[in-house]
């Protein structure tokens, strides 16, 4: 790859590092394996920037990676786990705490009205600016804010 095709890169994953990396959290609940997970797909998608030919669809690219890379890890996971008679002498971590934190999250969000829910899922699940959000809504960034600011307010008063 050439000076200018991997400062592209470098510059593409300096602004989309923190929207994957939720993304790759999302597919795998735990922060360590994440950063894990995102590397992996970024390097996959390092080795076939050349290929990608239309930059719009770099997110699709890596997130696809990080699907089937996560896919792939699992599935060598399964295969040391074993059934046994015996209990381990050690705890599980227990993570239904973590699940029904986004369970609630989740009948919050779909209880708030389709404009506020797109625009905080725009906002805090993509990372995208106010000026995105309203340019990809087609409204002002007066309505993006006010529309995020009421959204907000009502998850407050749910939760």
């Amino acid at each position: 790859m050439d000076g200018t095709r991997h400062e592209e890169f470098r510059a593409y994953v300096a602004e989309r590092g923190a929207v994957l990396l939720r993304a790759a959290t999302q597919l795998t609940s735990d922060r360590t394996e994440a950063e894990d997970l995102l590397q992996a797909a970024l390097a996959k998608t390092y080795l076939a920037w050349d290929r990608i030919e239309n930059r719009s669809a770099v997110d699709g690219y890596v997130r696809r990676a990080m699907v089937n890379t996560q896919i792939s890890w699992w599935r060598r996971r399964k295969l040391d786990v074993y059934p046994t008679d015996r209990l381990p002498d050690r705890p599980v971590e227990d993570h239904t705490d973590r699940s029904e934190m986004r369970d609630a999250l989740g009948r919050a969000l779909r209880r708030l009205p389709e404009r506020q829910r797109l625009a905080v899922m725009l906002r805090y699940y993509e990372d995208m600016s106010e000026r995105e959000i309203a340019e990809t809504l087609g409204v002002s960034v007066g309505t993006v804010k006010s529309t995020v600011s009421r959204a907000m307010a009502r998850l407050r008063e749910l939760y």
